[in-house]
Protein backbone atom coordinates (compact mmCIF):
# COMPACT_ATOMS: atom_id res chain seq x y z
CA UNK A 1 0.00 0.00 0.00
CA UNK A 2 1.38 3.41 -0.98
CA UNK A 3 2.19 6.04 1.59
CA UNK A 4 -0.30 8.80 2.30
CA UNK A 5 2.61 11.24 1.99
CA UNK A 6 3.24 10.21 -1.62
CA UNK A 7 -0.01 11.87 -2.64
CA UNK A 8 0.20 15.32 -4.29
CA UNK A 9 1.70 17.44 -1.51
CA UNK A 10 1.22 20.54 -3.68
CA UNK A 11 -2.57 20.08 -3.56
CA UNK A 12 -2.97 19.72 0.19
CA UNK A 13 -0.81 20.65 3.17
CA UNK A 14 1.46 17.86 4.29
CA UNK A 15 0.08 18.24 7.81
CA UNK A 16 -3.19 19.92 8.70
CA UNK A 17 -5.02 20.28 11.99
CA UNK A 18 -8.71 20.98 11.45
CA UNK A 19 -10.53 22.31 14.49
CA UNK A 20 -8.46 20.18 16.86
CA UNK A 21 -9.35 20.05 20.54
CA UNK A 22 -7.47 17.95 23.05
CA UNK A 23 -8.26 17.75 26.72
CA UNK A 24 -6.96 15.70 29.61
CA UNK A 25 -9.76 15.10 32.07
CA UNK A 26 -11.53 18.43 32.41
CA UNK A 27 -8.56 20.48 31.23
CA UNK A 28 -8.43 21.66 27.63
CA UNK A 29 -4.85 22.09 26.41
CA UNK A 30 -5.66 22.62 22.72
CA UNK A 31 -8.97 24.12 21.61
CA UNK A 32 -10.36 24.35 18.09
CA UNK A 33 -6.83 24.61 16.68
CA UNK A 34 -6.47 25.12 12.94
CA UNK A 35 -2.94 24.87 11.56
CA UNK A 36 -1.35 23.65 8.35
CA UNK A 37 2.22 22.92 7.30
CA UNK A 38 3.18 22.83 3.62
CA UNK A 39 5.64 20.37 2.15
CA UNK A 40 9.20 21.64 2.52
CA UNK A 41 8.27 24.32 5.04
CA UNK A 42 10.00 24.88 8.38
CA UNK A 43 7.53 26.14 10.98
CA UNK A 44 8.55 27.32 14.45
CA UNK A 45 5.83 26.83 17.04
CA UNK A 46 6.20 29.29 19.92
CA UNK A 47 4.24 30.45 22.95
CA UNK A 48 4.52 30.48 26.69
CA UNK A 49 4.70 27.28 28.73
CA UNK A 50 1.38 25.45 28.95
CA UNK A 51 -0.04 26.65 25.63
CA UNK A 52 -0.03 23.15 24.12
CA UNK A 53 2.99 23.24 21.80
CA UNK A 54 4.34 19.77 22.64
CA UNK A 55 0.82 18.33 22.67
CA UNK A 56 0.36 19.79 19.18
CA UNK A 57 3.47 17.96 17.96
CA UNK A 58 2.15 14.67 19.31
CA UNK A 59 -1.21 15.29 17.68
CA UNK A 60 0.51 15.97 14.34
CA UNK A 61 2.21 12.59 14.51
CA UNK A 62 -0.91 10.81 15.78
CA UNK A 63 0.82 9.86 19.01
CA UNK A 64 -2.23 11.40 20.69
CA UNK A 65 -5.79 11.24 19.44
CA UNK A 66 -7.75 14.50 19.38
CA UNK A 67 -10.80 14.90 21.58
CA UNK A 68 -12.44 16.63 18.61
CA UNK A 69 -11.41 17.63 15.09
CA UNK A 70 -9.28 15.99 12.40
CA UNK A 71 -5.56 15.52 11.90
CA UNK A 72 -4.87 15.21 8.17
CA UNK A 73 -1.81 13.95 6.36
CA UNK A 74 -1.66 15.16 2.72
CA UNK A 75 -5.35 16.00 2.92
CA UNK A 76 -6.44 12.62 4.26
CA UNK A 77 -7.85 12.39 7.81
CA UNK A 78 -5.74 10.08 9.95
CA UNK A 79 -8.98 8.74 11.44
CA UNK A 80 -9.80 7.29 8.00
CA UNK A 81 -6.60 5.21 7.89
CA UNK A 82 -6.57 1.66 9.14
CA UNK A 83 -4.10 0.84 11.90
CA UNK A 84 -1.54 -0.67 9.53
CA UNK A 85 -1.55 2.31 7.15
CA UNK A 86 -1.37 4.78 10.03
CA UNK A 87 1.60 2.97 11.56
CA UNK A 88 3.40 2.80 8.21
CA UNK A 89 2.81 6.48 7.52
CA UNK A 90 3.93 7.42 11.02
CA UNK A 91 7.34 6.02 10.13
CA UNK A 92 7.70 8.98 7.76
CA UNK A 93 8.08 11.17 10.84
CA UNK A 94 11.29 11.75 12.74
CA UNK A 95 10.96 13.05 16.30
CA UNK A 96 13.66 14.74 18.37
CA UNK A 97 12.42 14.59 21.94
CA UNK A 98 12.99 17.38 24.42
CA UNK A 99 15.26 15.26 26.62
CA UNK A 100 16.70 13.25 23.71
CA UNK A 101 14.98 10.05 25.01
CA UNK A 102 17.94 7.81 24.32
CA UNK A 103 17.84 4.30 25.75
CA UNK A 104 20.13 4.41 28.77
CA UNK A 105 20.95 0.71 28.58
CA UNK A 106 22.02 0.84 24.93
CA UNK A 107 25.23 2.29 23.55
CA UNK A 108 25.27 4.99 20.88
CA UNK A 109 25.43 2.52 18.00
CA UNK A 110 22.41 0.53 19.17
CA UNK A 111 20.44 3.71 19.90
CA UNK A 112 20.91 4.96 16.34
CA UNK A 113 20.33 1.48 14.90
CA UNK A 114 17.20 0.83 16.97
CA UNK A 115 14.59 1.90 14.40
CA UNK A 116 16.45 0.23 11.54
CA UNK A 117 16.42 -3.09 13.38
CA UNK A 118 12.80 -2.79 14.50
CA UNK A 119 11.16 -2.06 11.16
CA UNK A 120 13.42 -3.60 8.53
CA UNK A 121 15.42 -6.72 7.70
CA UNK A 122 18.49 -4.81 6.56
CA UNK A 123 21.80 -6.63 6.66
CA UNK A 124 24.19 -5.83 9.48
CA UNK A 125 26.54 -4.22 6.97
CA UNK A 126 23.83 -1.80 5.79
CA UNK A 127 22.81 -1.03 9.38
CA UNK A 128 26.42 -0.37 10.35
CA UNK A 129 27.05 1.90 7.36
CA UNK A 130 23.82 3.82 7.97
CA UNK A 131 24.63 4.39 11.64
CA UNK A 132 28.10 5.69 10.83
CA UNK A 133 26.77 7.94 8.04
CA UNK A 134 24.10 9.48 10.25
CA UNK A 135 26.59 10.06 13.08
CA UNK A 136 29.00 11.74 10.68
CA UNK A 137 26.12 13.84 9.33
CA UNK A 138 25.56 15.31 12.80
CA UNK A 139 29.27 15.87 13.41
CA UNK A 140 30.06 12.78 15.49
CA UNK A 141 32.61 10.06 14.81
CA UNK A 142 32.30 6.29 14.96
CA UNK A 143 34.65 6.38 17.95
CA UNK A 144 31.72 7.15 20.26
CA UNK A 145 29.63 4.17 19.14
CA UNK A 146 30.34 2.09 22.23
CA UNK A 147 29.57 4.87 24.73
CA UNK A 148 26.40 4.91 26.79
CA UNK A 149 24.24 8.06 26.92
CA UNK A 150 25.44 8.80 30.46
CA UNK A 151 28.96 9.19 29.07
CA UNK A 152 27.93 11.94 26.64
CA UNK A 153 27.52 15.67 27.09
CA UNK A 154 24.09 17.21 26.61
CA UNK A 155 24.89 18.46 23.12
CA UNK A 156 26.23 15.09 22.05
CA UNK A 157 23.09 13.34 23.32
CA UNK A 158 20.96 15.72 21.24
CA UNK A 159 23.03 14.92 18.15
CA UNK A 160 22.84 11.18 18.72
CA UNK A 161 19.06 11.51 19.06
CA UNK A 162 18.94 13.46 15.79
CA UNK A 163 21.08 10.80 14.07
CA UNK A 164 18.61 8.16 15.29
CA UNK A 165 15.67 10.13 13.89
CA UNK A 166 17.40 10.65 10.53
CA UNK A 167 18.36 6.98 10.18
CA UNK A 168 14.88 6.18 8.83
CA UNK A 169 15.02 8.96 6.20
CA UNK A 170 11.95 10.85 7.46
CA UNK A 171 9.84 13.11 5.27
CA UNK A 172 8.87 15.18 8.31
CA UNK A 173 11.03 16.18 11.30
CA UNK A 174 9.44 17.26 14.57
CA UNK A 175 11.72 18.96 17.09
CA UNK A 176 10.54 19.40 20.69
CA UNK A 177 12.64 22.10 22.41
CA UNK A 178 15.85 21.00 20.63
CA UNK A 179 18.12 23.50 22.42
CA UNK A 180 16.73 23.38 25.96
CA UNK A 181 19.50 23.12 28.54
CA UNK A 182 22.33 23.79 26.07
CA UNK A 183 24.91 26.56 26.22
CA UNK A 184 24.94 29.23 23.45
CA UNK A 185 27.72 27.52 21.50
CA UNK A 186 25.95 24.16 21.39
CA UNK A 187 22.63 25.90 20.69
CA UNK A 188 24.27 27.30 17.55
CA UNK A 189 25.45 23.81 16.59
CA UNK A 190 21.92 22.38 16.91
CA UNK A 191 20.48 25.30 14.94
CA UNK A 192 22.97 24.62 12.14
CA UNK A 193 22.06 20.92 12.20
CA UNK A 194 18.36 21.74 11.79
CA UNK A 195 19.25 23.94 8.81
CA UNK A 196 21.59 21.32 7.40
CA UNK A 197 18.95 18.61 7.70
CA UNK A 198 16.43 20.77 5.88
CA UNK A 199 18.85 21.81 3.14
CA UNK A 200 20.36 18.38 2.42
CA UNK A 201 17.15 16.39 2.13
CA UNK A 202 13.51 17.02 1.16
CA UNK A 203 12.17 17.36 4.69
CA UNK A 204 9.33 19.32 6.26
CA UNK A 205 10.04 20.54 9.79
CA UNK A 206 8.10 21.75 12.83
CA UNK A 207 10.20 23.14 15.69
CA UNK A 208 8.75 23.76 19.14
CA UNK A 209 11.02 26.20 20.96
CA UNK A 210 11.30 29.01 23.47
CA UNK A 211 14.68 30.00 22.02
CA UNK A 212 14.25 32.92 19.65
CA UNK A 213 17.76 32.48 18.26
CA UNK A 214 16.52 29.13 16.95
CA UNK A 215 13.39 30.75 15.54
CA UNK A 216 15.46 33.37 13.72
CA UNK A 217 17.95 30.84 12.40
CA UNK A 218 15.67 28.11 11.05
CA UNK A 219 12.06 29.20 10.53
CA UNK A 220 10.26 30.06 7.32
CA UNK A 221 7.15 30.80 9.35
CA UNK A 222 6.44 31.43 13.02
CA UNK A 223 3.18 30.32 14.64
CA UNK A 224 2.35 31.49 18.16
CA UNK A 225 -0.20 29.81 20.41
CA UNK A 226 -2.02 31.32 23.37
CA UNK A 227 -2.90 29.21 26.43
CA UNK A 228 -6.53 28.09 26.36
CA UNK A 229 -7.02 29.47 29.88
CA UNK A 230 -6.53 33.00 28.53
CA UNK A 231 -8.88 32.72 25.58
CA UNK A 232 -12.40 34.04 25.37
CA UNK A 233 -15.06 31.70 24.03
CA UNK A 234 -14.65 32.74 20.38
CA UNK A 235 -10.90 33.44 20.39
CA UNK A 236 -8.56 31.50 18.15
CA UNK A 237 -5.63 29.75 19.77
CA UNK A 238 -3.26 30.74 16.97
CA UNK A 239 -2.63 34.42 17.67
CA UNK A 240 0.13 34.91 15.09
CA UNK A 241 1.36 33.32 11.88
CA UNK A 242 4.05 34.94 9.74
CA UNK A 243 7.77 35.59 9.47
CA UNK A 244 9.93 36.43 12.46
CA UNK A 245 10.31 40.00 11.23
CA UNK A 246 6.53 40.29 11.11
CA UNK A 247 6.31 38.90 14.64
CA UNK A 248 8.75 41.54 15.90
CA UNK A 249 6.61 44.24 14.27
CA UNK A 250 3.27 42.74 15.38
CA UNK A 251 0.80 45.18 16.95
CA UNK A 252 -0.54 42.37 19.15
CA UNK A 253 0.86 43.06 22.63
CA UNK A 254 0.96 39.33 23.42
CA UNK A 255 3.24 38.66 20.47
CA UNK A 256 5.33 41.76 21.14
CA UNK A 257 5.80 40.81 24.78
CA UNK A 258 7.02 37.34 23.81
CA UNK A 259 9.45 38.24 21.03
CA UNK A 260 10.26 41.91 21.61
CA UNK A 261 12.90 41.81 24.33
CA UNK A 262 14.88 38.98 22.81
CA UNK A 263 14.67 40.43 19.32
CA UNK A 264 16.23 43.72 20.42
CA UNK A 265 19.15 41.82 21.91
CA UNK A 266 19.72 39.75 18.76
CA UNK A 267 20.76 40.67 15.24
CA UNK A 268 18.25 42.74 13.21
CA UNK A 269 15.42 40.63 11.83
CA UNK A 270 14.64 42.61 8.69
CA UNK A 271 14.05 39.48 6.63
CA UNK A 272 13.59 35.79 7.18
CA UNK A 273 17.03 34.61 8.24
CA UNK A 274 16.83 31.63 5.90
CA UNK A 275 16.45 33.90 2.85
CA UNK A 276 19.21 36.17 4.14
CA UNK A 277 21.72 33.32 4.32
CA UNK A 278 21.93 33.21 8.09
CA UNK A 279 25.46 32.24 9.19
CA UNK A 280 23.86 29.77 11.60
CA UNK A 281 22.59 27.89 8.56
CA UNK A 282 25.89 28.00 6.66
CA UNK A 283 28.67 27.05 9.06
CA UNK A 284 29.91 23.48 8.89
CA UNK A 285 28.77 21.32 11.80
CA UNK A 286 31.69 19.59 13.42
CA UNK A 287 34.57 17.97 11.58
CA UNK A 288 32.99 14.51 11.28
CA UNK A 289 36.04 13.02 12.97
CA UNK A 290 36.51 14.19 16.53
CA UNK A 291 32.80 14.73 17.17
CA UNK A 292 33.46 17.86 19.24
CA UNK A 293 32.38 21.36 18.25
CA UNK A 294 33.17 23.49 21.26
CA UNK A 295 35.49 23.82 24.19
CA UNK A 296 32.48 22.98 26.41
CA UNK A 297 32.33 19.47 24.93
CA UNK A 298 36.09 19.09 25.27
CA UNK A 299 36.03 20.37 28.86
CA UNK A 300 33.22 17.95 29.75
CA UNK A 301 35.32 15.06 28.47
CA UNK A 302 38.42 16.24 30.31
CA UNK A 303 36.46 16.59 33.55
CA UNK A 304 35.01 13.11 33.11
CA UNK A 305 38.19 11.33 32.11
CA UNK A 306 37.29 11.03 28.42
CA UNK A 307 39.44 11.76 25.39
CA UNK A 308 38.41 14.61 23.14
Amino acid sequence: MSSTFAQSPSIAPLIELRGITRQFGDQQVVRNLCLSVAAGETVALIGESGCGKSVTLRLMMALLEPTAGDVCWSGRPVADLNAGQRDRDRLRFGYLFQNSALFDSLDVFENVAFGLREISDLSETVVCNTVHERLEEVGLSAEICDRKPAELSGGMRKRVALARALALEPAIMLYDEPTTGLDPVMTGVINRLICQTRDQRPVTSVVVTHDLSTVQAVADRVVMLEPVSRLEADDRQVIFSGTFAEAVASPDPRVAAFVGNTATESRPATENSRSQGDPACQNHVGDGRSGFDSWQDRKWCTDNGQEA
